[in-house]
């Protein structure tokens, strides 16, 4: 599996199996299956609720720990110094881990639910911060940050992110957050690869998809990872767990790249970092 180098140093392996809404037994057979099938990254968070199966399809694989990249997240509510700290520590004891290889602010705070969305992201980094260096996270990282989330965390950060996990998938890639995570030497994730499935109509990327006698899913991830992109695609299915690691038996053309980073907007999930909802 190609990896991808980190800034702090640590490699993470550039195609990964995402968990989310794969709870309970479904998800600790397909976290187990992944590992089985040569999956070695697997990202979850605590919003997903399965963290538990996550843990227990880890350990049911047999695979040795040091040879799997575990990624978890801080959930939205849980932002600021101490809160960041519990969250973390409860998501440690739900997996049955002694650290965890990324850990990622799953939202920034923002404007509409914080008096100073800065400060909030400051200290919740803070506290980061500070378990990385404890030894509990290997690599700390970001999700859903744009320019403006960044650049204010630099701010007061000592330690620079290491991943940004934003959406990007056909129709939707924000180019210019991701040349400028590039450019800060920031590596970035994909989360929601096929576009929620509507990257399956999609007439251009049927017909590539066609010329290299694979699947639209197949082409989307290959697309992810040619622009040197981190894909974790999550499915619950076999046969597509072990069709989607299989990214590297062929190669999209620079003319399909070009048409497919040129496709009309499509997929979009509609979540923005500066709208979430309000606190409940």
């Amino acid at each position: 599996m190609k990896t991808i180098l980190l800034n702090d140093g640590n490699s993470m392996p550039i195609v990964g199996f995402g968990t989310y809404k794969a709870k309970d037994q479904e998800g600790i057979d397909a976290v187990k299956h992944a590992l089985l099938n040569g999956y070695r990254s697997i990202d979850t968070a605590a919003a997903y609720g399965n963290e538990d199966a996550v843990g227990k399809g880890i350990k049911a694989s047999g695979i040795p720990r040091d040879e799997i990249f575990v990624t978890t997240k801080l959930w939205r509510e849980e932002l600021g110094y101490k809160t960041a700290k519990e969250a973390f520590e409860k998501s440690l004891k739900k997996l049955g881990l002694d650290y965890i290889d990324l850990y990622l602010i799953h939202w920034p705070a923002n404007a509409k639910n914080y008096d100073n969305w800065q400060q909030t992201n400051a200290e919740t980094w803070r506290a980061m911060e500070e378990l990385q260096a404890d030894g509990k996270i290997k690599s700390i990282g970001v999700s859903n940050f744009f320019q403006e989330h960044l650049e204010a965390l630099f701010a007061t950060a000592k330690v620079k992110p290491a991943v940004n996990q934003i959406e990007f998938h056909p129709g939707y890639w924000q180019q210019e957050l991701v040349n400028y995570c590039k450019k800060q030497n920031i590596a970035v994730e994909s989360w929601s690869p096929l576009g929620r499935g509507e990257v399956f109509e999609n007439e251009h990327l049927k017909e590539i998809a066609k010329t290299h006698d694979t699947s639209v899913a197949k082409v989307c991830l290959r697309w992810i990872v040619q622009h040197e992109v981190i894909a974790i695609p999550k499915s619950t299915t076999e046969e597509r767990i072990e069709e989607n690691i299989n990214l590297f038996d062929f190669e999209l053309s620079n003319e399909e790249m070009n048409l497919i980073n040129n496709l009309p907007e499509f997929g979009f999930s509609g979540e923005h970092p500066n709208f979430w909802p309000d606190r409940v």
